[in-house]
């Protein structure tokens, strides 16, 4: 018997491959399904079930692509109701994998189908746990998403669930299973996740604050609800993706990769209704781009950011990419539901200038000349979070985070040039994308945001331990 946890960290989310005595299942996959395919090869096993611990909000599952491909079951926990074929497991049914015993515990809260599965080896014994977004390492899944579904079905209201189940389903289990969550550190699903992945049970019962035997529900909803900001804006269009069904991801690599020459690429730019999102890294971009495009470079949080920037997954994308990067940037894109793209660049961005297209670029400096020409009258625009501004800034600096800007970039400072940067000069660049395309260009972007500050004279508050803020 073997359990594997398969970590894509550009989307901070995790799978579960677990393979006994021949037969495998598969707990939350990604949208590309050929790597589970290929372990079951591997391993001689044949996929049985594909168990989903809940409708995902932050990306789109490939539980449909597997089940067609390896013949597997689709399992959901009680009260799922999606519109394809699956079984809808009762509270603490039983479904053998080999020698191996999967439960599934109903555990609402996160969402009201949330439910984690409790792995038996095939000597009786409980091994681990895999919890969804119900139980992370140093968190619990926050419980407002559902709102953009069901009004009536407030965020209290999951509260008060996900407190009952956490009590009731997940701390009487023995503090030594080991516990599997589908999220990591950098997820929008939680706050306070930790960067490690696996713990177990008895460790977070002592350190995670959701888990002190001595919280009442109303301290739970209290910490578990301060601080919590809006979810992305592409969220709820995932999961009607993960209820009704989404085109096969074969089909929509075959009708996306199609290389365009630059003419026919501005041809179909000029339509008014596309977006040319530029995923080159931010140093190219700076340089030299197409006018109005939006940059988001794939190696960052990639998807994520263009889900919660571009929000709508129906928008028409043409993309510039760095070459040989083609089919991983439309996959990645898939991962959150970004299905029609147009095509891309053939030849990249040099090919567009051979051409004799106009390119724009943005005005770029190290932290040495920021440190050179700030002075007690210029504007500095931070675009990270609200916590890692309160924790350290420049003096006098104006937070707008990244995550705000199509909402607050009105805000922006008009007339004299100001400074923008963000803590290591990817997220700088993705706004000052987002603001030239807004006819906003009175803009100088600092390279290795606060990272690269610090290092210089330029005057910071003292820095204040994020964990010490209440």
């Amino acid at each position: 018997m073997k359990i594997e946890q398969i970590y894509t960290g550009c989307i901070a989310q995790a799978a579960y491959y677990l393979e006994s005595n021949g037969e495998a299942a598969i707990f939350d996959p990604l949208r590309e399904v050929q790597p589970y395919l290929d372990k079951a090869t591997k391993d001689n096993a044949k996929i049985k079930y594909i168990f989903e611990t809940h409708f995902h909000a932050d990306f789109v599952s490939g539980h449909l692509d597997l089940a067609q491909k390896s013949g597997g079951q689709i399992v959901y926990g009680p009260t799922a109701t999606p519109e394809f074929e699956a079984i809808i497991a009762e509270d603490n049914q039983e479904f053998k994998v080999g020698n191996y015993t999967i439960k599934a515990l109903h555990t609402p809260g996160h969402t009201l189908e949330s439910t984690c599965y409790l792995l038996t080896d095939e000597n009786g014994k409980q091994h681990g746990i895999i919890t969804g977004d119900t139980l992370f390492i140093g968190d619990v899944g926050r419980p407002d998403l559902a709102q953009a579904l069901t009004e009536e079905l407030t965020q209290e209201k999951l509260a008060s669930h996900l407190f009952d189940s956490l009590r009731n389903k997940i701390m009487p289990l023995s503090d030594d299973l080991i516990v599997y969550p589908s999220h990591g550190a950098g997820s929008a699903c939680g706050k306070n996740m930790s960067k490690e992945t696996t713990d177990t049970l008895g460790n977070q019962k002592r350190t995670n604050y959701a888990l002190r035997a001595d919280m009442t529900k109303e301290e739970f909803t209290k910490e578990l609800l301060d601080g919590l900001g809006l979810p992305p804006a592409y969220f709820p269009q995932n999961v009607m993706m993960n209820i009704k069904g989404y085109e096969s991801l074969d089909n929509v690599i075959e009708k996306s990769n199609i290389g365009l020459s630059p003419k026919e690429f501005e041809t179909l730019a000029n339509q008014g209704d596309v977006v040319v999102l530029d995923v080159r890294h931010e140093n190219d971009f700076v340089k030299a781009h197409i006018p109005n495009s939006i940059f988001i470079g794939i190696q960052g949080n990639f998807a994520p950011w263009v889900g919660s920037l571009l929000r709508d997954v129906n928008q028409k994308l043409l993309l510039v990419i760095p070459q040989g990067r083609e089919k991983e940037t439309i996959t990645r894109l898939s991962r959150v539901g970004f299905d029609h793209v147009l095509g891309y660049l053939n030849g990249g961005i040099e090919a567009w200038v051979n051409t004799g297209f106009e390119t724009d670029s943005i005005k770029s400096i190290s932290p040495e000349e920021f440190s050179e020409q700030l002075t007690s009258n210029s504007i500095v625009v931070d675009a990270r979070k609200p916590g890692e501004f309160e924790a350290e800034h420049v003096e006098n600096a104006i937070n707008i985070p990244l995550d705000t800007v199509n909402e607050n970039f009105q805000t922006v400072p008009k007339g004299d040039d100001f400074f923008l940067h963000c803590a290591g000069g990817y997220r700088s660049v993705i706004m000052a994308s987002i603001l030239k395309s807004r006819g906003i260009h009175n803009l100088i972007n600092v390279e290795k945001g606060m990272n690269g500050i610090k290092q210089t004279k330029v005057n910071c508050t003292q820095f204040v331990c994020p964990s010490t803020k209440k």
